[in-house]
């Protein structure tokens, strides 16, 4: 599949949402259920490090965002990301290369850890993260109920090697 990654802009907001929606949709990828508004997704989000996947027509294939994950200064250099591929657009290598440009922007941007929580059931997203650097802290169990069941999360991170500390290590 050809696909161009660029920047996400304002023009992309119906079709990131409803990647977004088609995500919460399996059930396997957020305690969300309902995609937010543009206006709370804009707002949550940096702007800096925002991208999307398009096929040649412009259509998104897929679309990955950080947020910051404190307001406390000391935790500047810390951001959790989302991670969306549409479901024609699965096994592409769309998702490596949104990642691969998510670290590139937040490690020009001297953010030093990426950290996401995933259901363990999303075997697909934990293998990906994995091969791009990201490693298992741990799990929060029955953290919060997902449609009236309790559910575990997996908590990611990837560390930047200028801090001297590697996911990998």
């Amino acid at each position: 599949m050809t696909y161009l990654l660029r920047p996400m802009h304002t023009d992309d907001a119906d079709q990131v949402l409803a990647i977004y929606q088609a995500g919460l949709d399996t059930g396997h990828a957020s305690f969300e259920t309902t995609a937010p508004s543009w206006e709370d997704f804009d707002a949550s989000r940096l702007p800096d490090h925002r991208h999307v996947a398009t096929a040649p027509d412009g259509k998104v294939l897929g679309w990955t965002a950080v947020s910051p994950t404190s307001t406390r200064t000391v935790y500047a250099g810390v951001v959790e990301h989302s991670l969306y591929i549409h479901p024609d657009a699965h096994g592409q290598g769309i998702g490596t290369a949104l990642l691969d440009a998510l670290i590139a922007s937040t490690e020009a941007a001297g953010i030093w850890t990426i950290q996401s929580g995933v259901f363990p059931e999303n075997t697909a997203s934990l293998a990906l993260h994995h091969r791009a650097g990201f490693r298992t802290i741990g799990v929060r169990e029955r953290i919060a109920q997902h449609h009236g069941h309790w559910r575990d999360v997996i908590l990611l991170e990837r560390r930047s090697p200028r801090t001297g500390f590697s996911s990998s290590a």
